[in-house]
């Protein structure tokens, strides 16, 4: 009974035409049958990210999570807080269909694993004081020679919570996750239990479920740098970046998307191979964001989907 990895996120969105912009901009392949918006890496079989065209305001519709032992899953859901529940109108009613104890939606359903990424050509190499790793050649091309950041997997996604560890408490109990890290009652990362990334869903507190970012590798640090510019300079929203994380070690860039929430390239994430080796560590907040780093922006951790008044109209 665990969730093996993330899957998807599907959101409504008021606008499909500039979610699809925003995506493909960002480097997944879209494909669009009426007014669902289908986007994926380059290469994958199945979906990344779902856009659902037509509604008032972007929101959260559910999250996607690969899983095994859907009845040992069913079994643990009621006694947990959450709730086993038909699959929404529009949607198959295959694999498990679940609400958290705050009335988030997951989907989980036992896909066949992705095939193993392939490294890249030329690895990423630092040369360190008495760790020469490259020699004779120059570690960069020119800017020209490098083609648009291109995401290889979906790694995690962050959503908000009014109770983070309570949520904690249902993935670890009812989905068969572990706690990886958290700082406080702030913001937590959960994993799963074998060979998994440091963080596969994280919560944000809120006053209400939402949706923060979604989070896609790429080769190395430079990719995050180069593509994170790119993505901004055709979005010209928000950013925060190019810097590097505490709790997972990642180096990030995160774009502002059109409604408020977040697209993040990320490198180099901790990988947690046997939970049961791993000791999770309560950080100050301090460290809750990043290690190093650009000023965050104020809205970073904003929850648009439950502040009305405030929704996102940033151009």
């Amino acid at each position: 009974m665990a969730v093996l990895s993330a899957m998807s996120l599907t959101l409504e969105v008021p606008d499909l035409d500039v979610g699809i912009k925003f995506y493909t901009d960002a480097g997944l392949v879209a494909t669009v049958e009426g007014d669902v918006a289908h986007l994926r890496c380059d290469g994958q079989d199945r979906d990344s990210v779902l856009l659902l065209g037509g509604f008032p305001q972007k929101r959260l519709h559910h999250i996607s999570l690969r899983a095994d032992d859907l009845d040992g899953i069913a079994a643990a859901v009621p006694s947990a807080g959450g709730t086993l529940v038909a699959a929404p109108e529009g949607f198959e009613d295959n694999g498990l269909w679940v609400e958290d104890p705050n009335g988030m939606l997951i989907h989980l359903s036992e896909h066949p694993s992705d095939p193993e990424l392939t490294a890249a050509e030329t690895p990423f190499a630092i040369n360190a004081p008495g760790h020469v790793v490259r020699s004779r050649r120059s570690a960069m091309l020119p800017q020209r020679q490098y083609p648009p950041a291109k995401p290889l997997r979906l790694g995690h996604i962050l959503v908000f919570s009014p109770d983070v560890m309570g949520s904690v408490e249902f993935f670890t109990t009812a989905l068969g996750m572990g706690l990886a890290d958290h700082a406080q009652d702030v913001i937590a990362f959960t994993c799963a239990t074998k060979n998994s990334d440091h963080h596969v869903v994280a919560f944000a507190k809120s006053p209400g479920v939402g949706f923060h970012h979604v989070s896609f590798q790429v080769h190395d640090p430079d990719e995050v740098g180069r593509g994170g510019r790119a993505l901004l300079a055709k979005s010209q929203r928000g950013d925060w970046g190019f810097g590097r994380h505490t709790i997972g070690s990642n180096f990030f860039h995160y774009i502002q998307d059109p409604w408020g929430s977040w697209f993040e390239y990320f490198s180099d994430m901790d990988h947690i191979d046997d939970h049961s080796l791993w000791t999770p560590t309560n950080y100050g907040m301090e460290d809750s964001l990043a290690s190093w780093g650009p000023e965050v922006p104020k809205d970073f951790v904003h929850n648009y989907e439950v502040d009305r008044e405030g929704s996102f109209a940033r151009a």
